[in-house]
C-alpha cells in the first residue's frame, strides 16, 4: 500500500494504534485496527453511537458534553484501552490546494511553506495549523514541483483536542475527512488509471476526493446531506423527525401501512437528485479544468449511501458506474467477535474511520 497521505496534529510512535474516532452530525464512529503483517490489518473494536440532534453542526460542537458521553460510552461497551486517538475535519475550516513551488527538499519546503501558503490561504497564516506534502520529486520544465498545501483553523484543531481529552483521550493525529477516504480505497481497492471520485454522504455534508494517478487531484465539501431526507419526509408528511428517520429508512409494517408509499418515495427521489446534481457539479468542474479523461468509477459511501435511489440518481446524472463502498473488504474480520450483518448493515458508514484507523506515527 502506498505511503498514506494525512495532516497531522502530531505523530504516533511508530506502529503504536490508535481509536479512530468519525464524528458526524448524527453518529459517532468508533473503530481500532490491529497490523496483522505489513499492509494487513485486522478489526479489532468498532462500534456507533448515536448524537442527539443539533449536536455538532456545520463541523461545530453545540453540545460537546453530549459527544464526550457518546464517545467515552463507545469507549467502555467495547472494553477499548487504547488513549491515542486520530479524528477527522472537514469543512469551510480546512483547505487543500494542489499548488507549484520551485523544486526544493522537504526540509526546505517547511522551513518556507509558511510564506509560501500566504496567497492561497483565505485565513491569516497565524491562525490555521499547515501541513504539506511533496506529491513529485522531479520538477517539470519550468523548474516546478507539485506539492499538496493543507490548512486547518487552529480554533477548530484546539476545539477537536478540547474534546478528545474531556473524553479522556490523548489527540494524536487529526486528519482531512477526504485523505481517510482515499487511504480506505488505497487498501480495499486496486487503483485504476482514469480518475476515480470517492463520494461520502454524510447525515449533513458530502465529502468529495477525486483520485488521479494514485493521489488526490481535487477535494471539496458540500453543505447538504442525508438529513435532508428526513427534513423533507418531516415536512411532506407533518410527522416528527423520529417518524421521518423512521419512513426513510423503511420503519415497521404499521409505518408503511401508515402513509402513502408513493408520497415517501417521491420526496426521496427528490432529494436524491438534488444531491446528486450538486455532486455532479463539484465533479463537472474537476473534469472541466483538469482537461483529462471522464470518470471511470464513482465510489460511494456514508449513513446516507444506502438511502433508496441515491447511487442510481449519481450514475445517471454524473454519467459514471457508482459502487457502494465496502471498507472491511480487506480487513480481517473474526466473524465470533462480529456479527457480519451488522457489519454490512454499518459498512457504509466506516469508510471514513477504516482510513482513520490505518493512520501510523511512520506515515504522512
Amino acid at each position: 500500500m502506498r505511503r498514506l497521505e494525512g495532516f497531522d496534529l502530531a505523530l504516533l510512535a511508530r506502529n503504536r494504534s490508535a481509536v479512530a474516532l468519525d464524528i458526524g452530525s448524527s453518529h459517532v464512529k468508533m473503530l481500532e485496527l490491529e497490523v496483522e503483517r505489513p499492509g494487513k490489518y485486522r478489526l479489532k473494536h468498532f462500534g456507533v453511537a448515536p448524537l442527539p440532534p443539533e449536536a455538532v453542526v456545520d463541523g461545530s460542537f453545540m453540545n460537546s458534553s453530549a459527544v464526550v458521553g457518546a464517545i467515552r460510552e463507545l469507549l467502555a461497551r467495547h472494553k477499548v484501552k487504547t488513549r491515542d486517538a486520530c479524528v477527522a475535519v472537514s469543512g469551510n475550516s480546512v483547505i487543500i490546494k494542489r499548488i507549484s513551488l520551485p523544486l526544493m527538499s522537504q526540509d526546505e519546503l517547511e522551513e518556507s511553506i509558511t510564506w509560501e501558503a500566504e496567497q492561497y490561504i483565505p485565513f491569516d497564516v497565524n491562525d490555521v495549523n499547515i501541513d504539506v506534502h511533496i506529491l513529485s520529486q522531479q520538477a517539470d520544465e519550468a523548474g516546478q514541483m507539485e506539492v499538496l498545501l493543507v490548512a486547518a483553523r487552529k480554533d477548530l484543531v484546539h476545539e477537536y483536542s478540547t474534546l478528545l481529552v474531556e473524553a479522556g483521550l490523548r489527540p494524536a493525529v487529526i486528519d482531512v475527512a477526504a485523505f481517510a477516504l482515499e487511504n480506505m480505497y488505497s487498501l480495499n481497492y486496486d487503483p485504476l488509471p482514469e480518475p476515480v471520485a470517492l463520494v461520502n454522504v454524510g447525515a449533513a455534508s458530502v465529502n468529495i476526493n477525486v483520485l488521479r494517478a494514485g493521489s488526490s487531484a481535487f477535494t471539496r465539501d458540500v453543505g447538504m446531506g442525508g438529513r435532508l431526507y428526513t427534513e423533507e419526509v418531516q415536512r411532506a408528511l407533518n410527522v416528527s423527525f423520529e417518524e421521518a428517520e423512521a419512513f426513510k429508512v423503511g420503519g415497521d409494517e404499521r409505518d408503511r401501512a401508515a402513509v402513502v408509499p408513493e408520497e415517501v418515495e417521491r420526496v426521496l427521489s427528490s432529494v436524491s437528485e438534488s444531491i446528486a446534481t450538486e455532486v455532479h457539479r463539484s465533479l463537472d468542474f474537476f473534469l472541466s479544468t483538469s482537461g483529462g479523461a471522464g470518470l471511470a468509477q464513482v465510489y460511494l459511501s456514508g449513513g446516507a449511501a444506502p438511502t433508496p435511489g441515491l447511487a442510481a440518481a449519481i450514475e445517471r446524472i454524473c454519467g459514471a458506474p457508482v459502487t457502494r463502498v465496502d471498507p472491511f473488504r480487506r480487513i480481517s474480520v473474526d466473524e465470533r467477535a462480529f456479527n457480519p450483518n451488522f457489519l454490512r448493515d454499518l459498512a457504509p458508514q466506516a469508510a471514513i474511520a477504516v482510513g482513520l484507523g490505518l493512520r501510523r506515527g511512520d506515515d504522512k
